[in-house]
């Protein structure tokens, strides 16, 4: 599982003469292992810190506290992979996660010295300690930012990971379209759709990002609160899961009956536009070109610019490069996957944003979710 991003991680690091590295951002962790924790309350109470993974030797060796032991235990069995545990939570003596964390890190830096790589802007201090009080290394070298670039591209494993998020979004969207209708609540339709999706699933499926009714002042995005639908409204609902450690993502904008004369119009632009984008879609094809071309043309159709990104790459991140934003200079490339999400937005009355997902490919982009068909 994921050998591929080791491989390429492992070559990233022979390239940069490093001979060990700690990975520390949960992002990485998860596109080299695999693995994935569940954090849907945050972070295991009891560990010294979120799961790690250290390099050394060839091999990467996931650090999780004891009660993440058995559920990591799979990339144990990987001919590259190892699992050590620490104990986390105990009736038997003072719970002291951070000291067993900090001594399996210690006994797994070795005796010899190393030019050791961190993803520095992820550890705690705690965690570069182990550096000054264990073997003689040199200063750590950061490798906050090293892995990002290789995680763009998406290996077919991760894309079967992506494609089965894309299907529960969809599922989610259904569950939207029924529920939306004067009288109910944005917190309504947002539990319509999560017991749709982990029904669907049969376990706890962790949901984001937005469901708001057109009349908020903020009516871009927000969490589902007790704003109640009225006849004329509009819903933006912005929906992403996480299954298998991976985000989807996907918009759609729902009306309790018919939207209004003007909300078909707005609805329109937006899926012409989206329409459009995609096919600015293809290998070569430069971000902020992208962008430029989007929001001219929604101007173009008398529409205010819309605030936001008119898109990103997703992944182990619900954002990831590169961004369709007006500043970017990165280039597509087979393999990406891609989000694009045009709107328009009136605070106080109403707005409407629609997002698909695409995989580009050797010629073009495939679409990847299905809840706008």
């Amino acid at each position: 599982m994921h050998q591929f991003q080791r491989d390429q991680t492992r070559q990233l690091l022979r390239e940069r003469g490093v001979d060990a590295a700690l990975f520390a951002d949960p992002h990485s962790v998860t596109w080299l292992t695999g693995f994935v924790a569940s954090i849907e309350l945050g972070p295991n109470l009891f560990a010294g810190a979120l799961p790690l993974v250290w390099y050394a030797d060839g091999r990467f060796t996931l650090v999780v506290v004891d009660a993440l032991a058995e559920a990591a235990s799979p990339f144990g069995r990987e001919p590259d992979g190892a699992v050590a545990s620490y104990l986390g939570y105990t009736i038997e003596q003072p719970i002291e996660g951070l000291r067993g964390l900090l001594d399996v890190l210690s006994g797994l830096w070795g005796n010899a010295s190393r030019n050791v790589a961190v993803e520095i802007m992820a550890v705690t201090a705690a965690v570069l300690d182990v550096l000054r009080v264990g073997p003689p290394v040199r200063a750590p070298i950061d490798a906050t930012d090293w892995l990002k670039p290789l995680r763009c591209i998406k290996t077919a494993e991760e894309i079967a990971k992506l494609r089965e998020n894309f299907r529960l979004t969809d599922i989610g969207h259904r569950a939207a379209a029924e529920a939306t209708r004067a009288g109910a609540r944005e917190i309504d339709v947002w539990a319509a759709i999560h017991a749709a999706i982990d029904s669907a699933t049969g376990c706890r499926v962790p949901l984001g990002n937005d469901c708001v009714v057109g009349y908020r002042q903020a009516n871009i995005g927000g969490w589902p609160l007790d704003y109640v639908i009225r006849p004329g409204d509009s819903l933006i609902v912005d929906l992403s899961t996480i299954r298998h450690g991976y985000w989807s993502d996907s918009c759609n904008t729902y009306y309790p009956a018919h939207p209004t004369a003007r909300q078909s119009e707005l609805r329109a632009i937006a899926a012409a536009a989206l329409a459009y984008g995609a096919t600015l879609l293809k290998p070569g094809a430069v971000a902020r070109d992208i962008d430029r071309e989007l929001r001219a043309f929604m101007v173009r159709a008398g529409q205010p610019v819309y605030p936001h990104h008119t898109g990103h790459g997703v992944g182990v991140s619900g954002h990831e490069s590169p961004r369709i934003v007006p500043y970017c200079e990165e280039t597509l490339a087979a393999g990406m996957v891609i989000m694009l999400e045009p709107g328009a937005y009136y605070p106080g009355e109403t707005g409407v944003r629609l997002e698909d997902a695409f995989l580009i490919t050797p010629d073009g982009a495939e679409r990847l979710t299905t809840h706008l068909l």
